[in-house]
């Protein structure tokens, strides 16, 4: 069996981790770094008269698509290698054209995916998952998303304990010397209600703020669900976003025992998004609750397989080999070319 890993070459760990568990297993792993085409990696797909080649060539070798089994969907960054020196329009063309053959290729690869491109997109949206978490009964925060400045200030008027925001899209900020900015979840003060009228360029979401007991990541794999704890209060920087001091926390991390019905309600919320893989995050309140804040189908993992040891790079090696799409084998409407 081999497995497809979807990827960008500045991913992190997390790609060795389960490379390294797939071999275990004496299965083949092809790393396809979507960064590196179509400079650096070549593909070959022919359609000719019933007959399918579909060939990817890196410094790894050649790979016959038609002996993949599986999909494992991580990271993608396509054409982004292509010189910036080349005319602008030519270029847009250019990354144009390779994003749609990539999407094309992964698209019309008939195998399991962990997970599929369109399950992934549908259940970015952190709208629909505030919508279903309340249907499968989890606590979720109030929240308001608008770029109505009034409406703003009556919300923040029902929250006694202050608002936070955020953003629905992840993105970044670049300042003059090229520094990443992160959009972090950040309180509102005060002066900032009084000083809304930016809202006309950009809506932003607001919520109320939740006092916390800890701050969970559970991560789940299939049905295997793996919990884990910080107290993020015990850091000023991190008291609104564990982010903002995420390597400081690195070490930090233990295992959390997730209520049952907290743990059956999460899986839930991934079928109902058809999801395999998923990396929620969860607030633990000082009275006991837990609150659903979001899940992010491509989430990341690594740290806690080092802290606090979570083998859930084996259990997504597992799932990718272990995984069937019933009734739908690859390429079965016509013969590979050799």
């Amino acid at each position: 069996m081999t497995v497809l890993i979807i990827t960008k070459s500045n991913d992190n760990e997390s790609i060795s981790l389960v490379v390294d568990a797939i071999r275990e297993r004496g299965q083949q792993a092809f790393r396809f770094d979507t960064d590196r085409f179509p400079t650096e990696i070549q593909l070959v797909v022919r359609y000719d008269n019933g007959l399918q080649q579909f060939t990817l060539a890196s410094e790894q070798g050649k790979l016959d698509l038609c002996e993949v089994s599986a999909v494992w969907y991580r990271r993608i960054d396509i054409g982004s290698k292509i010189p910036n020196t080349i005319d602008k329009q030519l270029r847009q063309a250019s990354l144009l054209e390779s994003r749609a053959t990539i999407q094309g290729l992964i698209a019309s690869l008939q195998v399991f995916h962990l997970d599929p491109v369109p399950v992934i997109r549908r259940a970015e949206n952190k709208q629909l998952q505030l919508q279903i978490a309340q249907q499968v009964g989890l606590d979720t925060p109030r929240t308001l998303i608008t770029n109505d400045p009034q409406a703003v200030q009556a919300f923040a008027q029902t929250c006694s304990g202050g608002l936070v925001t955020k953003m629905l899209s992840s993105f970044a900020i670049y300042d003059e010397h090229g520094q990443e900015k992160v959009v972090f979840t950040s309180p509102v003060s005060p002066q900032d209600l009084k000083e809304l009228n930016s809202l006309c360029l950009c809506p932003m979401t607001f919520q109320e703020q939740i006092s916390k007991e800890l701050e969970l990541r559970v991560t789940v794999v299939g049905k295997q669900v793996f919990a884990a704890a910080i107290d993020s209060q015990v850091s000023e920087k991190a008291r609104h976003d564990w982010r903002r001091n995420g390597f400081g926390f690195i070490d930090a991390w233990k295992p959390y025992d997730l209520p049952h019905d907290v743990g059956e309600r999460l899986l839930r919320l991934m079928d109902w998004f058809g999801l395999n893989y998923g990396a929620i995050d969860l607030i633990l309140t000082p009275d006991g609750r837990h609150v659903f804040l979001e899940i992010n189908p491509v989430g990341e993992f690594f740290w806690l397989e080092r802290c606090p040891g979570f083998p859930i790079s084996k259990a997504i090696a597992d799932t990718l080999l272990s995984s069937t799409v019933e009734a739908l084998l690859p390429f079965t409407y016509g013969a590979c070319i050799n």
